[in-house]
C-alpha cells in the first residue's frame, strides 16, 4: 500500500495504538476491523504524501534521487521492490490515494468493494470505478506491438543485468559506439544537464550507478520499454532508451519531478 517498509511500520504502530485505545472486545470480525483501521491510516499517509509533493521544489532535499530515509534498510527496501515489482511501485505512486487503496485492496488482496467503500467514503459502485481506472493506468495503453516490446525488453533487461552485476564489457556490447546519454540537472544533481557520448564513457557512468540499479526495474515509459527507479515506494528516476538494430543509441535519464509527473508509466506484462 505504501511501498516503504519504514512507513508500513509507522502505519502498523498507529493502527495498534488506535486498537488499544478503542478496545476490541466487542469486535466480531477482528481481521476485517483491523484491515479497515490500517487502510484508513495508510490513506491518511498517502494524502499527506501528496500534500508534500505540492511544496515548492526549492524546499526539497538537494538529491531527490538517492536521499536517505531515516530508519530504512537498503537491502530490505530493495527486496521489497523486487517482490512487489519496481514498475508496480512507481505506477502505484502515480495514482490518487483513493484509487491506490481501492486497487491494492481489491486486486491484490481480494477485499470486496462493499468493504472498501466505507474506508474511502464512497459508494461500492464509485469504488469499483476507482479500481478500474487504476487498473487501466497500471496496464497502460498497449499500443506498441508485442514483438517490438519483446525486442526492446531483451536489450533493456540485459542493460539492467549488466549494470547490477558491474559487467562493463557486457554494457559496451549493448551500446552503439556513438551512443549519447543525456541526464537532467536533478540526477546528480548538477548546475546544468549532463551529456555523455561514446560507448565506453556511457558504460563507465553506468558502473557508478550500481547502487541505484538495485532499486530499478523494467517498466513501460511512454509506450516503450524503459527503466524506473522506485526507492521507498516513490518514483525518483527513469531511463528512456532509443534502440537501433538491437543497440542502444540514446539514453535519457530523468529525475526532475515536473518531468517525471508528465511521463506515462505502466507495468510491462511478463
Amino acid at each position: 500500500m505504501l511501498g516503504s517498509l519504514s512507513e508500513a511500520d509507522d502505519a502498523l504502530q498507529e493502527a495498534w495504538l488506535r486498537a488499544s485505545r478503542a478496545g476490541t472486545a466487542g469486535v466480531e470480525n477482528l481481521a476485517g476491523w483491523l484491515t479497515t483501521v490500517v487502510a484508513r491510516v495508510c490513506l491518511n499517509m498517502l494524502r499527506s504524501r501528496d500534500h508534500r509533493r505540492e511544496d515548492p521544489l526549492d524546499a526539497q532535499v538537494s538529491d531527490p534521487v538517492m536521499g536517505p530515509e531515516p530508519g530504512s534498510d537498503p537491502v530490505q527496501e530493495a527486496e521489497l521492490a523486487d517482490s512487489v515489482g519496481h514498475a508496480m511501485l512507481v505506477v502505484l505512486d502515480t495514482l490518487a490515494p483513493a484509487e491506490r487503496l481501492a486497487f491494492v485492496l481489491h486486486d491484490m488482496f481480494a477485499v470486496p468493494f462493499d468493504d472498501i467503500a466505507p474506508m474511502i467514503e464512497r459508494s461500492a459502485a464509485a469504488t469499483r470505478q476507482l479500481a478500474s481506472r487504476a487498473r487501466r493506468r497500471v496496464k497502460g495503453g498497449g499500443a506498441v506491438p508485442a514483438a517490438d516490446l519483446a525486442r526492446q525488453r531483451e536489450v533493456v533487461d540485459a542493460f539492467l543485468a549488466a549494470t547490477r552485476g558491474g559487467n562493463f564489457d557486457a554494457l559496451v556490447a549493448l551500446l552503439h559506439p556513438g551512443v549519447v546519454l543525456r541526464a537532467d540537472k536533478a540526477v546528480i544533481p548538477t548546475p546544468e544537464p549532463i551529456r555523455v557520448s561514446g560507448a565506453h564513457a556511457v558504460a563507465k557512468g553506468a558502473m557508478a550507478a550500481v547502487e541505484r540499479a538495485q532499486f530499478t526495474g523494467v517498466a513501460l515509459v511512454d509506450g516503450a520499454v524503459g527503466l524506473a527507479m522506485a526507492r521507498h515506494g516513490r518514483l525518483v528516476l527513469v531511463l528512456a532508451f532509443t534502440l537501433t538494430d538491437g543497440h542502444i543509441t540514446e539514453i535519457e535519464v530523468i529525475a526532475e519531478p515536473h518531468h517525471l509527473r508528465r511521463l506515462d508509466l505502466a507495468v510491462l506484462d511478463a
